[in-house]
């Protein structure tokens, strides 16, 4: 199988912002260690990070047919973009939602996911193992 990570907006900065909730690995170590669980299984993984709303939006419409399925953690814009939910709901590749972060242990507003119906699933709490435990979802 072959999965595209895709992540959002602030992302970016993983391992440099608010270290308590994300830690201390950057985006780049996680994917690196992501890559290597999914090269372990048998499997491969490629991975995409945007701020915009849009280029998110294209890259899980370009992920039909080059991917069988996204992890998808796409920061905030998880509580509010119906438009990644409509590119989500658009294809027919399974979606599993992640968050490092237990939102629902946050702010109120972190409770609600727009993108959460349109999934196959969400995991959130667990930090980077958040991620490994999507991936090997689709490994199962």
């Amino acid at each position: 199988m072959n999965i595209l990570v895709i992540n959002g907006v602030n992302l970016n900065l993983t391992g440099t912002r608010e270290k308590g909730i994300y830690g201390e690995e950057t985006l780049d170590e996680i994917n690196a260690e992501l890559r290597a669980f999914a090269e372990g299984k048998g499997h491969s993984a490629d991975f995409f990070q945007s701020n915009l709303e849009g280029e998110l939006c294209e890259a899980i419409q370009s992920a039909q047919g080059r991917y069988d399925g996204i992890v998808l953690n796409a920061g905030a814009y998880s509580h509010y973009s119906i438009a990644i939910r409509d590119a989500i709901a658009a294809t027919s590749l399974p979606v599993v939602e992640v968050h490092m972060s237990n939102v629902h242990a946050r702010e109120a507003f972190r409770r609600t996911s727009v993108l959460t119906e349109v999934c196959r699933g969400e995991i959130l709490g667990f930090g980077k193992r958040s991620y490994l435990l999507a991936l090997e979802s689709f490994f199962l």
